[in-house]
């Protein structure tokens, strides 16, 4: 990852409704939340609503699936990963992993990468 993006992916997140909508998706895990369920949840007019999930979208946070007339909305696990991994790539003096281990154990086990998920039918 490069800085320009590592700054993009936390611009983003550098505001409460976007943090908010994103933990949100994160909890939820691959499978997503309706933008709908996001909105009720967050008490967030839905034009608001779009602008943050645009704005999360263009820092590659999230992606969106169409399924009917409702939008779905999942948390972009690789790139949370990649961020995660940039943050700490020089960290402990020059040995990751040393303090790694901890950060890829807990993202490993939370979430199935968003390449491996299966839309449902």
């Amino acid at each position: 990852m490069k800085i320009r993006e590592a700054v993009s992916a936390l611009a983003a997140l550098a505001q409460e409704t976007r943090l908010s909508i994103y933990r949100i998706l994160v909890q939820a895990g691959p499978e997503g939340v309706s933008a709908g369920r996001i909105g009720e949840e967050l008490e967030v007019a839905p034009a608001t609503l779009s602008f943050h999930l645009k704005e999360l979208s263009h820092a590659g946070l999230v992606s969106s699936r169409q399924e009917g007339r409702f939008i779905y909305y999942s948390a972009n696990f690789e790139r949370m990963a990649a961020i995660m991994t940039f943050l700490t790539h020089n960290c402990c003096q020059g040995m990751p992993q040393e303090c790694l281990t901890v950060n890829d154990t807990q993202v490993a086990s939370c979430c199935v990468p968003n390449s491996q998920v299966k839309p449902k039918s």
